[in-house]
């Protein structure tokens, strides 16, 4: 719904777009982006990438405040994890600055509107280099 709902906290930019734009950026790795708004299709993707992908950055929406099983499904798996969301989470409500899945993510990346998706492909790339994941 990006780009159409709470345009004041979210913007007004498609998520495809960017998507288009990142691929470009970064012609070096293959992107595979899935969306969903049912927490068990998110679950069983996050089961069958992070098991075979390099990384995963995960905006679970109000998931991330609400799913223990979210959090349990990326405990589960051996990618390393970016939670990633477009807001400032701890500049919004009290019920957004908890995270189930945090624990279990290499780390978060929030309030940087879209680019937050660029900062996480950054932050994985750069641990790779380094040898640090």
């Amino acid at each position: 719904m990006l780009g159409t709902r709470e345009t004041s906290v979210y913007g007004n930019a498609f998520f495809e777009d960017y998507y288009e734009k990142l691929k470009k950026r970064y012609p070096e790795i293959t992107f595979d982006y899935f969306q969903s708004n049912v927490e068990g299709e998110l679950i069983n993707r996050i089961h069958e990438k992070g098991f075979v992908s390099d990384a995963i950055i995960l905006n679970a929406g109000a998931y991330t405040h609400t799913s223990v099983a979210m959090g349990d499904a990326v405990m589960a798996i051996n990618a390393p994890v970016v939670e990633v969301h477009v807001s400032n989470v701890f500049a919004r409500e009290d019920f957004r600055h908890s995270s189930f899945i945090a624990p279990a993510c290499t780390g978060s990346i929030s309030g940087f509107g879209l680019s937050s998706y660029r900062l996480a492909v950054e932050s994985i790339l750069d641990t790779s280099k380094s040898g640090m994941d």
